[in-house]
């Protein structure tokens, strides 16, 4: 695959930034795409390496090798075919995923792996740019009624899937514009918004009818599901937010990072009845939480004109190399700076925040942290402890607390009398991804957990084809790392 010799004579090359003064001044995206030449160059570098381990490396079984060498070879409307065929949606998985496969690719064993997201994103722009992306609907139609209950990226690929196979599919969503946290929790400066309403177009135009502003379980019981539908798909996602239950966290100041971001990008989309307004502008602003929802603050906070911000992290700083206890092709906890990172945060790592203080009118003035330090015992789970003498205090006007999801939320799982794991994900077959429910399925953050944006798109259209073989008794739809899919 690829130039025989290309890894020997190229090497990586990823897209460049705007310089930061210039790209904080707005939301928009801002990196600077590759030439075509330099692209081909990188779709080269895939080697002939016998066993692509970048297709267990990713979640969606993505056929790597046979696109890069489209790259290579100029030939961008056959890998935009193989590209789409086992992946819905390659403009955000070429955006927003960690990539997993680059972390698998055989070349980066002793040198910088294939830039395969990068090359992924330009191939499905191009096909944008050149009209090869148009709505392509069942010609036939079965008339089985399908619900799809959220619509993140889990829920779009099992509407598409499904309505490929010629069923009548709905998607419900709570919010005032399909997309879930790919709309309301991704910043704009990493995936502009039109993005998605441009691939929302064409699955309007396959026949998916999307009803938003109805909170299924609240507006339309489980009940009204039942008699409306032949399947019900549960795609929502993992929205229960990790507390931080210490002193002081009842503070006007507070606040929990998925209330900051979501409000951010509703201003940014021109929507001017935001309640109460959450704003960083001169403010001493501490994410709490070193993850990719920290680093979407960190960004955030930054163009709305933060004084200072700081960023905490409970864990220690990890190696910018793989740790000796995660070898290839294992995903390793490496040092990952985001660039937002390089906006002009400062990063602090192994602190613990231990109270928030306010002051007589109860807002945030500041807080408490103390150093840690992990104990690692053989065969336990690790034990933190707090260095003595650590505690330090610190100014903080808004603190934004990016620690992660506990769980989904339970409403509807409970009017279907659907069970539960101890993570409070709804339980489901691995063979089939079925609830203890007859005709009820779930997919995604709400049978996994948190998880990325590729994993979704996989759990949608694993799902998918388990929901076409419950309706029909068997499915042409593809399951991970088959190929396109037949027309009905």
């Amino acid at each position: 695959m690829g130039k025989t010799t290309g890894f020997l004579e190229f090497e990586r090359k990823d897209e460049g930034y705007k310089p930061v003064k210039k790209r904080i001044q707005n939301y928009k995206e801002f990196t600077k795409p590759l030439k075509e030449d330099e692209l081909k160059n990188q779709g080269a570098r895939c080697m002939d390496c016998g066993i692509p381990f970048c297709h267990s490396g990713c979640p969606l079984g993505n056929l790597i090798p046979d696109f890069n060498d489209a790259v290579y070879q100029g030939k961008w409307e056959k890998a935009t075919k193989i590209l789409h065929s086992t992946n819905n949606f390659p403009e955000f998985t070429g955006r927003l995923c960690p990539a997993p496969c680059e972390e698998a690719c055989v070349l980066g064993i002793n040198e910088d792996p294939v830039s395969i997201e990068n090359i992924e994103k330009n191939i499905v722009e191009t096909a944008f740019k050149n009209n090869w992306i148009i709505a392509n609907p069942p010609l036939n139609r079965t008339n089985k009624k399908i619900a799809i209950i959220g619509s993140g990226p889990a829920g779009l690929a099992a509407a598409q899937q499904l309505n490929r196979a010629g069923h009548i599919v709905t998607v419900f969503e709570r919010d005032e514009k399909p997309g879930g946290l790919l709309r309301y929790g991704i910043p704009d400066f990493k995936m502009e918004k039109n993005v998605i309403d441009r691939r929302l177009k064409v699955l309007e135009d396959e026949g998916i009818l999307f009803k938003t502003g109805i909170h299924v379980g609240v507006d339309i019981k489980a009940d009204d599901l039942k008699i409306e539908f032949d399947a019900v798909v549960l795609c929502g996602g993992a929205t229960i937010r990790r507390p931080l239950p210490i002193e002081g966290s009842e503070l006007k100041g507070v606040v929990q990072a998925m209330d900051f971001l979501p409000q951010n990008n509703r201003r940014v989309d021109g929507i001017k009845d935001l309640g109460e307004e959450i704003l960083a502008t001169d403010k001493d602003v501490v994410v709490i939480g070193g993850g990719d929802t920290g680093s979407d603050c960190i960004g955030t906070s930054i163009r709305q004109g933060a004084k200072s911000v700081s960023n905490f992290e409970i864990m220690p700083m990890a190696t910018e190399n793989r740790p000796t206890n995660q070898p290839w092709p294992f995903w390793p906890m490496r040092l990952r700076t985001s660039s937002s990172h390089k906006e002009g945060a400062e990063r602090y790592f192994s602190i613990s925040t231990k109270r928030f203080i306010g002051n007589k009118e109860g807002e945030l003035k500041g807080l408490i942290t103390s150093e840690v330090e992990w104990e690692m015992v053989p065969g336990q789970r690790p034990v933190l402890k707090e260095v003595p003498n650590s505690e330090k205090e610190w100014k903080c006007e808004l603190a934004l607390l990016a620690m992660g999801f506990t769980g989904s939320e339970t409403t509807l799982a409970d009017q279907f009398g659907l069970e539960i794991d101890a993570r409070t994900n709804i339980k489901a077959s691995e063979k089939n991804y079925k609830t203890n429910i007859d005709s009820v399925f779930v997919a995604g953050d709400q049978r996994r957990g948190q998880s990325l944006i590729v994993w979704a798109i996989s759990e949608g259209r694993q799902a998918a084809h388990h929901v076409d073989s419950y309706l029909m008794g068997t499915s042409n739809l593809p399951l991970k790392g088959e190929g396109d899919l037949p027309r009905v």
